[in-house]
């Protein structure tokens, strides 16, 4: 049996390499939009035309969006637990996730590459400073880690359970879910999370799910890409 937190093969590394998302599964392509957008008319294509794309556009401008709830994606997910904390807003995607009451192997944590400052006018907002000597500030958050990880053992070894041990694990502990999500909520969590408003490392889940699922609807995210990133 192998381990949950081992990315599967079709995945994108993220933070450093320190996070990943991969595509699992997948239901649907773009035919299967056009066709469920047409299914009054009784007729069925199997690939795709000039006309397909331009009504496949039309339904994303005008925001017809249940024929894209036909298309379903399955990701698994490595991340710290503050990004999942951001993810489980959107819910409209079904999660299920690593549970630390019942095992306590593979626990690492996310140590930032670099720290950000955080900006004066935005309480929620951080930017990059390429003048922030951080190297000792980040060392300490790998101590810091390091410090949890050796009580929550130590609470383990004096016969703690494990769901009241884990409680002292920070929240850069890096969790393992699976997410699964139509299209048209695919394209909303991306719009929103893929901005330069949206946290950094957040920022990176959404980009790479972008790359994976591009082979399976490439005018999805052309259109996207050209009419909704940012904006």
């Amino acid at each position: 049996m192998e381990h949950l937190n081992i990315p599967p093969a079709n995945h994108v590394k993220v933070l450093g390499g320190q996070g990943w998302v991969g595509l699992i599964d997948h239901l649907g392509t773009e035919s299967t939009i056009v066709n469920a957008a047409r299914v009054s008319f009784g007729k069925l294509k199997s690939t795709m035309d000039e006309r397909d794309v331009k009504l496949l556009n039309y339904l994303i401008e005008n925001r017809h969006t249940s024929p894209l709830e036909h298309v379903v994606f399955t990701f698994s997910v490595h991340c710290p637990l503050f990004v999942r904390g951001q993810w489980h807003r959107h819910r409209t995607w079904s999660h299920n996730e690593i549970s630390r009451r019942y095992t306590e192997i593979d626990i690492d944590f996310y140590t930032p590459e670099k720290m950000r400052r955080q900006a004066e006018s935005n309480r929620q907002a951080s930017f990059a400073d390429p003048d922030f000597e951080d190297t000792k500030l980040r060392a300490m958050v790998d101590e810091s880690n390091r410090n949890a990880l050796k009580l929550y053992e130590e609470l383990l070894a004096a016969g703690v359970c494990r769901e009241q041990a884990r409680g002292v694990l920070p929240q850069n502990m890096m969790t393992t879910f699976w997410a699964t999500v139509d299209l048209s909520n695919l394209l909303h969590f991306m719009r929103l999370r893929d901005s330069e408003h949206a946290q950094y490392e957040i920022r990176e889940y959404a980009i790479a799910m972008r790359k994976l699922i591009q082979p399976i609807v490439p005018n999805v995210v052309k259109y996207y890409e050209e009419n909704m990133q940012g904006k």
